[in-house]
Formats: structure tokens, C-alpha cells, sequence
């Protein structure tokens, strides 16, 4: 009756219906050929705009062309269009009920003109949603453990963990106690042989024993069955039971190989450090050879020569410190020692020659810059 209430109004801006809804069981068409639901509202001049007129109530534009019959909403799977059409207006990807898209061309963005945004498909058949991922700090649950010849019950969770001491440097002995009286080495082996390699068992005449691994992060594995209970088979026996309380042991063997690795890293460290100060030294210069006769002609050729002027004085001086300067080569010293000196004073001479031209080329340059500035 509401529905039809509206339907009889006449209200501006909205085209009538081609069909009563109350009455249409025919499927939905979601076609937009027919143009536009709204129109523009003209306004309307004179006295009637300044009357306040109550409207009456309209249903949500979701659901204005809905029909108000209680039968629910019906869809013809055989015409695949349709389907596609309607789960597009809506932001979905159209899929069949096996899984398998209607339509490979989807565009999610089409969904925002209806103005539901894409969704995530929570329906079965629609789609998988993953789980949220699990929180950091979730406790861990222990379970039953079976073995062939014990089974383990895991301790009650409300209990608060059995107290550890501190983890002795490269630790691979734990100590396991509370162990059944009746608890052989070989069901040890069982139950404990489960979390890695055992190298050495040492059990004592009471429920307990120092069980030794292979490598340290089976330790942990070790660790994490202190606090079950224990039974050998189905008996109920005080003797065949007991709770395991396993913490860690400190071994000479443990602490000995942590030493021994500890100095091999150092060992390593030390070579490689030794390696990066090697390859980042500059070269060394090569050795300087001693004095005679012929080295001596070559060293007075090459303090003439201005390219090798450097290095043949370099050769000099390391010479004169040695100490081979004697009576029999004294001249060639003194030689070669004021072919330096005659080199070296022409160096000044062009140095002071070169600074006085230089001082020449500063003072044109400040008159000349200063006539542009002027200009």
C-alpha cells in the first residue's frame, strides 16, 4: 500500500515505471538502454518556492526499483548475461558455481557507479579469503606424543613453565630428570633421539641422566618436552611413570669445542684483517742498488736529464747515508753533487723568473679590469 502510495504521487525528477513492481514476477533486466532513472529537477518561479511542501518519503536509490513482493528476488541462471551484468553493478567478478569466472573481461572499477565498492567474496563458491595471520605471542599447544614403547602427555598449559638456569656457552648437554624408575637407555634414545643425534648418553642409578647432542639448537627441541608425563605402555605402575624435567648442563666437552671455535673465528678474523691492510698498503718503491762504477756513470747521465732529475737524486742521497763515499770515489761524488747544485740553482732561477712574470700578468689584469669597470 506504501509502495503504491508513492507509485500514485507525482513527484519532479523521476520517470514513472513501466511496470508495477507489486504485481511483475517477471525476472530483473539490469539494462541501462532506457536511459537514466533521475532527471534534472527544473525549478519552479513564484510564490509556490517560498511554501515549504513536505515530501513524501523515499526508499533508498538502492532499492527503488526492487519489487515489495516477499518472494525473493529470482534470477535466471541460463541467461549468463544478465548474471554477469548484475554481479558487475555490484563490484563482483560474476563466477558460476563451480568457480570458473563468467567473464574473463571483469572491471572491478565498474562497481563504483552504483556506489558499493569492491567486495571480498565470503559466499562459498565465490571465492577463497585466506585466514588472518596468527599472533606473535600465541602460546604454543602441546599435544600427545606417541612413541613405541611410552607415551608422553603434555603438561597442564595453566601451570606455569618449569624454571630453566642460564645457557653455559655452546651448551649440547642437557640434564633430564624425573625419568621412571624402570627407564632404560634405550627408551631414552627413543623418546629423546627424536630431536636430533645423541653422541653420549651417562645415566645414573636414579631417574636421571645427562643426554649429550650433536649440534646446540637440538638442545631447544630437547627443552620443549620438560613437563610431560611420561608412562611406559599402558601400565599405571608409580615405577613406569614420571615427569620429565629437562635444563640445561654444563660439560667440559661443550665448553672446550666453544673455545676451539671461538679461537678459530679470531684466527679468522685476524687473516682477514691482515688480508684488508695488505691490499689497501701502497706498493712499496723498489730497492736501490748499491754503489759502482757503472751505476755511477748511469746515476751522472740521469742528474743531467730533467725528467729523471728526482729519482736520480733520491739514488744520491741514499748513498752518501749508506756510507760508500771513500777516497777512490770521492771525485765522482763531488761530481755529481755540483751537477745537482747547477741543476737545483737553475730551477730557483726559473722559479723566480716565472713568479716575476706572473706578478707582471696579475697587475695587467688588475688594470685592465679595472678600465672595463670604469667603462
Amino acid at each position: 500500500m506504501m509502495y503504491k502510495e508513492y507509485r500514485s504521487s507525482r513527484v519532479a525528477g523521476l520517470n514513472p515505471l513501466s511496470f508495477d513492481p507489486s504485481s511483475n514476477n517477471e525476472p530483473l533486466q539490469f539494462n541501462s538502454s532506457n536511459g537514466p532513472l533521475v532527471t534534472e529537477c527544473p525549478l519552479e518561479n513564484g510564490a509556490e518556492n517560498s511554501k515549504k511542501r513536505k515530501r513524501p518519503s523515499l526508499p533508498p536509490e538502492g532499492i527503488r526499483n526492487m519489487p515489495m513482493d516477499s518472494s525473493p528476488m529470482t534470477m535466471p541462471m541460463s541467461d549468463p548475461n544478465a548474471w554477469a551484468t548484475a554481479m558487475n553493478n555490484l563490484g563482483m567478478g560474476p563466477i558460476g558455481m563451480s568457480g570458473q569466472p563468467l567473464m574473463s573481461d571483469f572491471d572491478s572499477s565498474l562497481g563504483m557507479m552504483t556506489g558499493i565498492g569492491p567486495m571480498n567474496p565470503m559466499m562459498p563458491g565465490l571465492g577463497y579469503v585466506p585466514p588472518p595471520p596468527l599472533p606473535q605471542d600465541l602460546p604454543i599447544v602441546k599435544e600427545i606424543i606417541h612413541c613405541k614403547s611410552c607415551t608422553l602427555f603434555p603438561p597442564n598449559p595453566n601451570l606455569p613453565s618449569p624454571a630453566i638456569r642460564e645457557r653455559p656457552p655452546g651448551c649440547k648437554t642437557v640434564f633430564v630428570g624425573g625419568l621412571p624408575e624402570n627407564a632404560t637407555e634405550a627408551l631414552i634414545v627413543e623418546v629423546f633421539g627424536q630431536c636430533g643425534d645423541i653422541i653420549a648418553i651417562r645415566k645414573s642409578k636414579k631417574n636421571f641422566c645427562h643426554i649429550r647432542f650433536a649440534e646446540e639448537f637440538t638442545v631447544d627441541r630437547a627443552l620443549f618436552l620438560s613437563g610431560y608425563r611420561i608412562r611406559l605402555g599402558s601400565s599405571t605402575d608409580k615405577k613406569d611413570t614420571g615427569r620429565l624435567h629437562v635444563d640445561f648442563a654444563q660439560a667440559r666437552d661443550d665448553l672446550y669445542e666453544w673455545e676451539c671455535h671461538q679461537r678459530m673465528l679470531a684466527r679468522e678474523e685476524r687473516h682477514r684483517r691482515r688480508m684488508e691492510e695488505d691490499r689497501l698498503r701502497p706498493p712499496s718503491p723498489p730497492p736501490i742498488v748499491h754503489y759502482s762504477e757503472h751505476e755511477c756513470s748511469q746515476l751522472g747521465d740521469k742528474i743531467k736529464d730533467e725528467a729523471a732529475f728526482a729519482e736520480a737524486v733520491r739514488v744520491l742521497l741514499t748513498w752518501v747515508e749508506r756510507g760508500e763515499v771513500n777516497r777512490r770515489n770521492a771525485n765522482n761524488f763531488y761530481s755529481m753533487i755540483q751537477s745537482s747544485n747547477s741543476h737545483i740553482r737553475r730551477l730557483m732561477n726559473e722559479k723566480a723568473a716565472h713568479e716575476k712574470e706572473m706578478e707582471e700578468a696579475k697587475e695587467k689584469f688588475k688594470i685592465a679590469l679595472s678600465g672595463i669597470l670604469a667603462q
